[in-house]
C-alpha cells in the first residue's frame, strides 16, 4: 500500500513538473536543468512523508527556493507540490518545537516572495498556511490516537492484572477453606483412630466411641466440603452465624478434648463474614490444640460489642505434655486467617502464653 502511495506521488511530481516542461520544450541550458532538476528532487522527496515528515519537507522546500535562485520563477502547476510540502513540515515537530517551525515556515515566505517577484502575499499565505494547517490537524489526530492507544493498553494490562489478582485471591480463599475443611476433620479422625487402636483391645467400649467419633467428623468434613462445592457452583450461601462455634466446640469435646466456651454480648446480630470468620478462628485452634496440646485444657471466649461493633475471639489452651504429634501441621493455617481477617479489616495474633500455653486472639470489625 505504501508503495502505491509513492507511486502515486512520483508520478503526480512527474506530470505536474516534468510533463509541461517538456511539451513546452525541455530547457537546453544547464541552468534550465539544474531548475527543473531541484523542482523534480523536491517533488520526488515527499514520497517519504509518513516515515521521514521532516527531512521530505524541509529538503523540498530547500529545493523549490534553491529553484527560485536558480531561475527567479516557479511553475504554476507546480504549486500543489509546494503547498503539500507545507501540510508535510506541519507533521514532522510537535509542542513548542511546531511553534517554532511555524514561525520558520513564515519566514521562508520572505525571499521565496522576493525572488518571485510576487508583488503581494496573498497567493503565497493562500498556498501555504491552509496546508499548514492541515497537516497540524492530521498531526494532532494522530497524536491523539496514538495516546488512546497507548491509554487503551495500559487499561487492558490493568485489566489482565486485576483479574490475575482477583484469581490468586479466589483460588487462595478456597485453598484456605479448603485446609479448615480437610485440616480439622483429618486431624480428629486420625487422633481418634490412634485412641481407637490402643483401646480396642483393654477398652472396647471407649474404642467404639472413638471409631464413632471418627465417622461423625468424616460426615461433617464431607458436608463441608459440599457446601463448598455448592458455593463455587455458584449456590447462594444460606448464611453462617455464630450457632457453628457451639457445634465444632461440642464435637471437639466428643474427640476428647476438654473444652469450654463462653458467649459475652449479643450474638445473634453477628454478620455473616465475621461470624464465618469466628467460627474459622475456632476451627483453627481446635484443630491445632489437637495436634499439639491433646488432653490440655481449651478455653474459648466469644465477645460481641455492644451495638455489633465488633467482635473479640480468644482461644487459649493450656501447656500440653511432651510428645510427638501425629500430625505435623505447616503453618499455613494460620497465616492465610490471618490474611482472611486483614483482608476484613481486622487483626489476629497468635503466641505462647505465660504458663506455656498457647493462644490465639483475633479482633473483628463489627457492622
Amino acid at each position: 500500500m505504501r508503495r502505491l502511495e509513492q507511486g502515486a506521488i512520483a508520478l503526480a511530481v512527474v506530470l505536474l513538473m516534468a510533463l509541461p516542461t517538456a511539451l513546452h520544450g525541455w530547457p537546453t541550458t544547464v541552468r534550465g536543468n539544474v531548475f527543473i532538476a531541484c523542482l523534480l528532487i523536491g517533488g520526488l522527496a515527499l514520497m517519504w512523508w509518513r516515515t521521514h515528515p521532516r527531512v521530505a519537507s524541509v529538503l523540498a522546500l530547500a529545493l523549490f527556493l534553491a529553484a527560485m535562485v536558480v531561475d527567479g520563477w516557479f511553475p504554476d502547476v507546480g504549486v500543489a507540490v509546494f503547498s503539500a510540502s507545507f501540510a508535510v513540515l506541519a507533521l514532522g515537530w510537535s509542542g513548542r518545537a511546531a511553534w517554532l517551525v511555524a514561525l520558520c515556515g513564515a519566514a521562508y515566505l520572505v525571499p521565496f516572495c522576493y525572488l518571485g517577484d510576487l508583488g503581494t502575499w496573498v497567493p503565497a499565505v493562500m498556498f501555504t498556511a491552509p496546508p499548514f494547517a492541515a497537516g497540524t490537524i492530521l498531526r494532532l489526530r494522530r497524536e491523539t490516537g496514538a495516546e488512546l492507544a497507548v491509554r487503551a493498553q495500559e487499561l487492558e494490562d490493568e485489566r489482565e492484572l486485576f483479574a490475575e489478582l482477583a484469581l490468586r485471591h479466589e483460588r487462595t480463599r478456597i485453598a484456605s477453606e479448603l485446609h479448615d475443611i480437610v485440616g480439622h476433620a483429618i486431624s480428629v479422625m486420625v487422633i481418634q483412630a490412634i485412641a481407637g487402636q490402643r483401646l480396642v483391645d483393654t477398652d472396647p467400649a471407649r474404642a467404639k466411641e472413638a471409631f464413632a467419633a471418627i465417622s461423625e467428623s468424616a460426615r461433617q468434613g464431607r458436608k463441608d466440603l459440599e457446601r463448598l462445592v455448592e458455593l463455587l457452583g455458584g449456590r447462594q450461601d444460606t448464611g453462617t452465624d455464630l450457632s457453628l462455634v457451639d457445634e465444632v466446640v461440642t464435637r471437639a469435646g466428643r474427640s476428647g478434648l476438654n473444652v469450654t466456651c463462653r458467649f459475652e454480648g449479643d450474638r445473634d446480630g453477628v454478620p455473616e463474614p465475621v461470624a464465618h470468620l469466628a467460627f474459622r478462628v475456632v476451627q483453627e485452634s481446635l484443630t491445632n490444640a489437637l495436634r499439639y496440646a491433646p488432653g490440655a485444657e481449651v478455653r474459648i471466649v466469644i465477645s460481641v460489642d455492644e451495638g455489633g461493633r465488633g467482635l473479640a475471639v480468644r482461644v487459649e489452651n493450656d501447656r500440653a505434655a511432651p510428645h510427638d504429634p501425629p500430625i505435623e501441621g505447616t503453618g499455613s493455617g494460620l497465616i492465610g486467617l490471618r490474611e482472611r481477617i486483614q483482608t476484613l479489616g481486622g487483626q489476629l495474633s497468635a503466641g505462647t502464653t505465660r504458663v506455656g500455653g498457647w493462644s490465639v486472639e483475633a479482633r473483628l470489625p463489627g457492622r
